[in-house]
């Protein structure tokens, strides 16, 4: 299945998912050959880049925030606003993250209960059998992979409350003592930054694995 023609497909009818039609949606991707299976694999590639951009950007971020704490005469204003620019990043970077794991775990469901249901259709008890093993199987494989995404959505947070705490002072204290209060943080930061990057190539590896087993 063209994964890039799924989802240049999904981006034009999205709007009929956002305006809670799910079903028209899914009728609609399915007359044009996109089965659930395909669109759940689909998001789990959306959601995996996005992760991939987000541990990108908060390293970003730490390095501007290294370098702030490393300031040593100049304009004091621009050095803010560069820190707060990759803030600002990072706050985008991260809802993405958390819009594609929603969306993940939405089609997710859709794609169980469907299964589910269809169970039921089968007129020969050992293919029955075989479905449902086959159902039990993903469903195992994709609670372990939106566990890991979870726990990275999760390493986000404390990140992100940091930096805007250090944006908020040296915003309001444009001085000298405003860099020492930021450089006390680096350490912390730093290495709330490292297990957020950690947990997000563990998430992109489940997610790698998942899509995978569902090739």
């Amino acid at each position: 299945m063209n994964t890039s023609l799924i989802r240049r497909t999904t981006t034009c009818l999205l709007a009929l998912a956002l305006a809670g039609c799910s079903s028209a949606y899914y009728e609609t991707m399915e007359t044009l050959g996109f089965e659930k299976r395909d669109l759940l694999v689909d998001r789990v590639e959306d959601a995996r880049d996005a992760q991939d951009d987000a541990s990108e950007q908060f390293t970003s971020a730490l390095e501007q925030f290294r370098a702030t704490v490393n300031f040593d005469g100049g304009d004091l204003e621009k050095t803010y606003d560069r820190l707060n620019r990759e803030y600002e990043r990072s706050v985008d970077r991260a809802e993405a993250v958390r819009e594609r794991i929603d969306s993940v775990e939405s089609v997710a469901g859709d794609l169980f209960e469907e299964w589910e249901e269809e169970l039921e259709e089968y007129s020969s008890a050992q293919l029955r059998s075989e479905s449902r093993a086959m159902l039990d199987d993903t469903k195992g494989r994709y609670r372990q992979l939106m566990a890991a995404m979870r726990r990275a959505e999760a390493t986000m947070d404390p990140v992100l409350e940091a930096f805007q705490d250090q944006v908020l002072v040296l915003k309001h204290n444009l001085n000298a003592r405003a860099i020492g209060a930021l450089r006390g943080e680096l350490a912390s930061i730093e290495r709330d930054t490292e297990r957020l990057v950690s947990e997000m190539q563990q998430s992109i590896a489940e997610a790698d694995a998942f899509i995978a087993s569902m090739k």
